[in-house]
């Protein structure tokens, strides 16, 4: 029989562990390092110690709780996700998958479980990147992907420092932040997206992460006044990104199946109403599960940029600032998901990820795997950001179910 977790239980910690950074429109304020965050992973600590756990924290800030395993040499299960939030954003994105390790423990302590390996439940460091980019931070120094002194001298737009920072809020630990030998890792998230409600499903198998390319882009015109300057005499930086603008959503309507395109920042100087714009920075994000057809929209848009520039007498400026390929998850990962769905009879439909997630940088390090359980209108990374909750606590017994059967294999494939 699988075994299921105490719903009221996780229920209550969700909502206490929410009040740590709380909106009045119903969501939480915690980005990474702040005293928000800090009071988080106060309470992470003191949860984690609760529920006999052995605590760590790494140079990068990434909070581990170990409960030991009847062959505790062997690599352990990881499980977690991350506890920093959007600016106003959802109360479920990361959290879940953190308390929902907690809770797995907190199972397996009141049943009297011992496993045969290890299992982790950790919460990285600055998931979504909102103060120091980039994201999923904490996750990549930790696979390889970021060198620790690249991240500690990252600086926030009000030029505090990311180490600095650590520092102050008492969370620069002294364990080395590298890879290490892991059985595999798992991690529960909500999707982020509508396929999942749209299907009238409770929980996602998921495959794998799309790819995706980032450009810092930016066109220098020449500013001048609204009113005497002929149309024809103008080198508007705006118009020239507007054409971009209109092109990112051509070549992601004509570029695949399913890629997407967004231009989400734009910053305009001197941004004056009755002013042409002189100068426009801003950035485009290309993804895909098909990392050719990322590479073509990131061909296609460069070109898009320089002829936007040449039509409008303005000079362009295009850098690749962060290119990720796909992930696929292992297969044995995702099939013990798979099957730990199939054991609760949750409605299940494997999927692949449109976001980016720690566990894209895991998959690197050890055999990866990951459960999605609905957002409701497909919301997230908002104050309206919502799951019901027999949907919340459906993942977290897939979770435990695939946790437990990872943590009894006594080595590689049995």
């Amino acid at each position: 029989m699988p075994r299921t977790i105490s719903g009221e239980r996780f229920r209550d910690r969700f909502d206490r562990f929410n009040e740590i950074g709380a909106t009045e429109r119903g969501g939480v304020n915690r980005p990474t390092l702040s005293e928000e965050n800090a009071r988080a992973r106060d309470t992470l600590v003191e949860w984690f110690e609760d529920a006999g756990l052995e605590v760590r924290v790494d140079e990068m800030g990434n909070l581990f709780g170990r409960r030991a395993g009847r062959n505790d040499d062997l690599p352990p299960v990881m499980v977690g996700s991350h506890v920093d939030s959007q600016y106003n954003g959802g109360r479920y994105d990361g959290v879940i998958g953190v308390l929902g390790g907690l809770e797995i423990v907190e199972t397996l302590n009141d049943a009297g479980v011992e496993t045969e390996r290890p299992i982790e439940v950790v919460s990285w460091t600055n998931e979504e990147g909102v103060r120091f980019q980039p994201d999923m931070l904490g996750s990549g120094v930790f696979a390889g992907k970021f060198d620790l002194e690249f991240a500690h001298s990252l600086e926030d737009k009000e030029g505090n420092v990311f180490g600095e920072e650590l520092e102050r809020i008492g969370y620069r630990g002294d364990e080395p932040c590298e890879p290490r030998d892991l059985h595999c890792y798992l991690e529960l998230h909500v999707e982020q997206g509508p396929k999942l409600e749209d299907a009238g499903l409770a929980v996602g198998v998921v495959e794998g992460v799309y790819g995706f390319v980032w450009f810092d882009a930016a066109f220098t015109g020449s500013a001048d006044h609204a009113g005497p300057t002929p149309m024809h005499l103008r080198n508007d930086a705006l118009v020239a990104t507007s054409d971009v603008i209109e092109s990112v959503r051509r070549i992601a309507g004509t570029g695949g199946d399913d890629l997407v395109g967004t231009v989400g920042s734009l910053d305009v100087d001197p941004n004056s109403i009755n002013v042409i714009p002189e100068r426009v920075e801003f950035t485009v994000d290309f993804r895909s599960y098909d990392d050719a057809v990322v590479d073509r929209a990131a061909d296609r848009v460069r070109e898009e940029i320089d002829h936007a520039a040449a039509r409008e007498g303005i000079e362009a400026e295009h850098e690749v600032i962060m290119r990720i390929e796909s992930q696929s998850f292992d297969d044995d990962v995702v099939e013990a998901v798979a099957d730990a769905a199939s054991a609760l009879d949750a409605d299940a439909t494997r999927l692949v990820s449109g976001a980016g997630h720690d566990a894209s940088y895991l998959n690197r390090v050890c055999p990866t795997g990951m459960v999605f359980v609905p957002s409701v209108g497909g919301v997230s990374h908002t104050e309206d950001e919502f799951t019901e909750w027999d949907d919340v606590v459906t993942g977290v017994n897939v979770l435990l179910n695939a946790a437990v059967e990872k943590a009894n294999e006594r080595s590689d494939g049995e």
